[in-house]
């Protein structure tokens, strides 16, 4: 069983590849709120839109949400996070890799993302059972609703390194306020 320590993370080089793969070839961005999982990467090869996973980000920050936020993700604040956890897993359950973050990845980021993790699969296995009472066809709808693997991941460094090295670039930050990131966290 996974827990705080064993979460995969992802660098932000990593992630700043995913987000800009997802992005409309016409240069427009996209609406769509997709997210990451935590792996640590130092992939420099090339990735197409065509390969590209698709991804959904997590911010979990709380008050600390102002100044900036990455582009496309969705901010869902921790202390919300219980109540929104059954609407993010129908949600996000398309999408490939899903990226928890807060301001530093250390608490907030990996507690949600190990909380997402839990629930997702205590959900999977309660639809096993059911659908595994059932006999005959039922072990075939089984085999059928394999639920999509995903990979789940947090944000190294969370928005502080993120914001070093990527606040200022307007493809990957959104309202981003240099004055409130430059002094120390």
């Amino acid at each position: 069983m996974e827990n705080v320590a064993t979460l995969e993370r992802i660098s932000n080089d990593r992630l700043a590849e995913l987000i800009l793969a997802q992005e409309p070839a016409s240069g427009q961005q996209s609406e769509a709120h997709e997210g990451l999982s935590k792996v640590e990467s130092s992939a420099t090869a090339d990735v197409s839109s065509s390969s590209a996973p698709s991804v959904a980000i997590i911010d979990v920050r709380d008050q600390d949400h102002i100044g900036g936020h990455i582009h496309s993700s969705t901010h869902v604040p921790s202390t919300t996070l219980s109540a929104q956890l059954p609407t993010l897993l129908r949600t996000l359950e398309d999408k490939d890799v899903v990226v928890f973050h807060c301001a530093l990845s250390q608490q907030r980021g990996p507690g949600a993302a190990l909380a997402y993790l839990r629930e997702k699969r205590f959900r999977e296995e309660g639809k096993a059972e059911v659908v595994g009472q059932d006999e005959g066809s039922g072990r075939k709808e089984a085999e059928q609703e394999k639920p999509k693997k995903q990979e789940v991941l947090v944000l190294e460094g969370g928005f502080v390194k993120w914001a070093e090295k990527y606040g200022e670039d307007s493809r990957l930050t959104d309202a981003f306020a240099k004055d409130i990131w430059q002094e120390d966290y």
